[in-house]
């Protein structure tokens, strides 16, 4: 029987029928029902609408169905309209016509909110979990390469030399603030809209305070038309995790652009990478290929979650069972590639010998040099320009700074001294820039410790939701 059949005299068109049915993706939200579903059972037989009785008979016949739902099997149901009708309909083939009380003073409007609340909130948790393991690899990975140096580029032109530990760490710069986000996105949404009814808010004397408490929200939402209506929650969750999805696609580009022959910098594992069907010498990263694809795909549920409420009047409208699918699509694609990323992170390697090579050629120290004028008294816009006139005499000569004479280097800079050659060398390069945040070995540990304190704070944090 379906929830709304009274006023009905005609039967729906077939595939109409089909066509609407939420069931078969929103069943993935069977456990949050059950959740919500209790909640209400509890504030109904405190508010004198359900007998001791046929609450206690409610409550074990949704414990029931639980334990039932995770055989695959059991959800099973071409009738079913959506997971509150097929709950429902389990519920009374249980325990009989009591089950149907369970809907006193409630509406499948209020339910979808409170469902997808929940699902978010357990689904920001598993994947601030995600996160944090990758962070770890991340951080773990830093740790293990001490001073080892690397070019850092602007334009994917050489620009200076870095810590390779510092290039990671930027990377996690990243996933911490994308951690953030989703805890922003967590707090916001932990409100709950059980006792908000239809539309107009509950017709039966529900304390919301209570059930909010009961499935571990804050407090109940404000108002009752935004309650049925919101999904800033889902949007905003979902475009956190385009730019999860974005931070994690530029982490597989360089992966993918430094493990070409041309770089040489990383070293593909094989259990994260395929060959050619064609091409026998062939290794593809495809694993940061597809990170870097899946992108696209969350972008794409961000977009379509807010152009499907961009016109929406309040209050409920059967768009918003279209916002469903985004925010489970989103959320499982980003689930599966924080784990691929992360593995892939504790197994790549990287030649440390090639990027030594590449960090200490190629005029990376020109910058070091003007600085070295500078300390000197000449003014920074004169050094910039005399050291980029020796950079061209360099280039027209096939040699590096370093290897220019005195002579010929006063040519170009006459306030040059002898020790100009030791601000030169890789070592004073990356130690010339010992501020907060710089690439100084110095600076990079202490970022290092710091990281692994807020990776701390993060795991703990995790631990207070569970």
């Amino acid at each position: 029987m379906k929830m709304w059949a009274g006023r009905f005299r005609q039967p729906l068109d077939p595939e109409f029928e089909r066509w609407q049915r939420s069931f078969p993706f929103d069943q993935r939200l069977i456990q949050e029902e059950l959740s919500a579903s209790r909640a209400h059972a509890r504030a109904l037989g405190a508010a004198g609408a359900l007998a001791q009785a046929e609450l206690d008979s409610i409550l074990r016949g949704l414990e029931q169905i639980g334990q039932q739902a995770a055989n695959p099997e059991f959800l099973q149901d071409d009738e079913a309209e959506d997971v509150h009708h097929f709950v429902e309909k389990q519920l009374v083939a249980l325990i009989g016509e009591t089950g149907y009380k369970l809907h006193s003073g409630r509406s499948r409007n209020e339910q979808i909110s409170t469902d997808l609340r929940l699902y978010v909130r357990h689904a920001i948790d598993n994947l601030q979990r995600s996160l944090g393991e990758l962070l770890e690899a991340l951080i773990a990975r830093a740790e293990k390469c001490g001073v080892a140096a690397m070019p850092s580029y602007t334009h994917l032109q050489p620009a200076e030399p870095v810590l390779v530990a510092h290039w990671l760490l930027a990377h996690a710069e990243m996933f911490f603030r994308d951690c953030g986000r989703l805890a922003d996105c967590r707090k916001r949404l932990n409100q709950c809209p059980l006792g908000s009814g239809a539309v107009a808010g509950t017709t039966l004397p529900l304390d919301r305070a209570a059930m909010a408490a009961d499935l571990g929200f804050d407090q109940p939402t404000a108002n009752s038309l935004d309650a049925t209506s919101d999904r800033d929650f889902a949007i905003e969750f979902v475009q956190a995790l385009s730019l999860l999805a974005t931070h994690l696609s530029r982490l597989a580009e360089e992966m993918i652009l430094f493990s070409t022959r041309e770089f040489g910098f990383v070293r593909l594992p094989e259990a994260f990478s395929t060959g050619s069907s064609a091409m026998p010498q062939k290794q593809n990263p495809d694993a940061m290929e597809l990170i870097r694809g899946k992108a696209a795909r969350v972008i794409g549920d961000a977009t379509a979650l807010v152009a499907t409420v961009k016109g929406l009047p309040l209050a409920y409208n059967k768009d918003l069972q279209e916002t469903q699918e985004p925010v489970f699509s989103a959320a499982e694609t980003m689930q599966a590639v924080l784990s691929i990323a992360a593995g892939f992170m504790a197994a790549v390697e990287f030649d440390y010998d090639r990027m030594h090579a590449a960090a200490s050629s190629g005029f990376m120290n020109a910058m070091a040099a003007a600085h070295y004028l500078v300390a000197r008294g000449v003014p920074f816009r004169l050094a910039h320009e005399q050291i980029g006139r020796a950079v061209q005499w360099c280039v027209e000569n096939h040699c590096e700074l370093q290897d220019l004479s005195l002579y010929d280097l006063r040519r170009f800079a006459p306030e040059a001294d002898q020790d100009f050659y030791s601000h030169l060398t890789l070592d004073a390069v990356l130690g010339c820039h010992d501020v907060e945040g710089g690439t100084a070995p110095a600076r990079v540990r202490q970022a290092l410790a710091e990281a692994r304190e807020r990776l701390a704070a993060l795991r703990g944090e995790l631990h207070a939701h569970a």
